[in-house]
């Protein structure tokens, strides 16, 4: 193991930083045992940084005085022993820092997000909840842990009192088996890919999910589609803004044609100001798709809630009930895979239009469609136990690019027309635009408009102004 060397500057960046959800320093006081609960809490969480040798801002101490790290590395060996302790092993990395400026050798760790629940020596269970390190004594909390984490899946569980007649003699099963090779009796299938328990017949929640023709009525929980159009772009709609509501339900293969043709219908009813003028709002039809099927495939199907699909006028948002699985991240979400219900997953890619036919392209498909029709890419956010992804319709250009390429084909523009073009929210913000390219002398007001009717037009030059005369 070597020792980084690091300058005084990088050190105090260290010793203030604010402990977060991702970030906790502790003092090599600290008991090697307490450590575990620091280091599973961000194993369970989202994984983190933990840096053992500074003292806590608390003690009033300076922060000359709060590196405190020990004289070798050898001093380390129970902080790392102890870590060995955990169960399941947790994935951490270690660097050593040293800084002339300061006295003793600190050691960092970073602390992998888990696709497992991890536990310390003592058997206890802690998860990070912002900056603090939570225990988790509810063992139905565990239990949801684990399914939100992959580590097993929801979708295995076995639904009592639902006749397993209900998957086989299912015409969605029928039509599947259809074009499923080799050819297999419905029983002989639903057996072999487990979507029952052999010993008490009952189906599974991949098995109703899959092929039962309303598994809403069968599943513990709730596991449709939910389609709200508001007539607005602001970030909090208000209740008028709320023009219509949709419920699909089915099985899941009919779930994501249908919500993909409803979101197509309420799309062509909205219009807005584009570059040729007032068009119909249009989205890469790909990029929808993939966030619908991928909200479908990879939700966690234990929260009781449903896929909620929100279409503003200037945005869609799709939220499905779950956090990332495993060990996939905001942060390496593109270049990871981890599927949370592989059962669904690999039958929806056998049925005969498979809806994630390119599997594992998903996300990476809808940021490259939107990049080729030059649309701002998907902004992707965690929000509690709900994964969101919003895909806005606004230009990659710049704001005063747009402005003058609508006045190279239009004689004006308004301020609700720019925002429309350029996805700026803010009619405050919009104005600014404008200002800045009068200022630059391309712009001007148009005259004897004011209020609501206010416009801006391209600078007449002083030989147009000629010809006018």
């Amino acid at each position: 193991m070597t020792i980084q060397t690091i300058s005084k500057i990088e050190a105090n960046e260290i010793i203030g930083r604010q402990e977060s959800h991702y970030f906790d320093l502790k003092s090599i006081d600290l008991q090697p045992a307490k450590l575990q609960k620091y280091v599973t809490s961000f194993a369970n969480a989202d994984g983190g940084q933990i840096v053992i040798g500074i003292e806590d801002d608390k003690t009033g101490l300076s922060i000359e005085n709060r590196w405190k790290g020990y004289e070798k590395i050898e001093d380390f060996n129970g902080i790392l022993q102890s870590l060995m302790e955990i169960r399941p092993t947790i994935s951490f990395k270690t660097n050593f820092y040293a800084c002339q400026d300061y006295t003793g050798i600190i050691l960092n760790i970073e602390i992998d997000k888990s696709n497992s629940v991890h536990q310390c020596s003592d058997g206890k269970v802690y998860e990070r909840v912002g900056a603090q390190s939570l225990p988790i004594v509810d063992q139905q909390r565990i239990q949801q842990l684990t399914f939100a984490k992959g580590a097993v899946s929801y979708e295995d569980a076995n639904v009592k009192g639902i006749p397993l007649e209900i998957i086989v003699d299912s015409p969605i099963l029928q039509q599947f088996l259809k074009y499923y090779s080799p050819k297999t009796h419905p029983l002989d299938f639903v057996v072999n890919q487990q979507f029952c328990n052999l010993k008490t017949w009952e189906p599974s929640i991949a098995g109703l999910l899959l092929f039962s023709e309303n598994p809403s009525n069968q599943v513990p929980r709730q596991c449709a589609i939910k389609i709200a159009r508001y007539e607005t772009k602001e970030d909090e709609p208000e209740r008028e803004h709320l023009k219509e509501t949709y419920t699909i339900e089915g099985a899941l293969i009919n779930q994501i044609n249908e919500a993909s043709d409803k979101i197509k219908s309420i799309m062509s009813s909205i219009s807005i100001w584009t570059l040729d003028g007032l068009k119909t709002v249009d989205y890469p039809p790909e990029a929808i798709w993939e966030v619908l099927v991928n909200a479908v495939i990879h939700r966690d199907y234990s929260i009781s809630d449903n896929i909620q699909i929100h279409i503003y006028n200037n945005r869609i948002e799709i939220i499905s009930p779950g956090r990332l699985p495993g060990y996939v991240t905001l942060f390496n979400i593109l270049d990871s895979r981890f599927s949370r219900n592989p059962k669904i997953v690999r039958s929806l890619n056998r049925f005969q239009n498979p809806p994630n036919k390119d599997m594992g392209e998903g996300l990476n498909t809808t940021f490259q469609k939107m990049k080729e029709w030059r649309l701002k890419e998907p902004i992707l956010e965690e929000d509690g136990n709900y994964f969101k992804v919003i895909i806005p319709h606004a230009s990659l250009a710049k704001p005063e690019e747009i402005i003058l390429e609508f006045l190279s084909k239009s004689d004006t523009i308004k301020n609700s027309q720019a925002r429309d073009l350029t996805g700026i929210r803010s009619e405050n913000s919009m104005k600014n635009v404008f200002y800045k390219l009068r200022d630059e002398g391309l712009i001007e007001r148009v005259p004897g408009l004011e209020g609501k009717s206010a416009a801006w037009q391209l600078k007449k030059s002083n030989n147009d102004l000629d010809e006018m005369n």
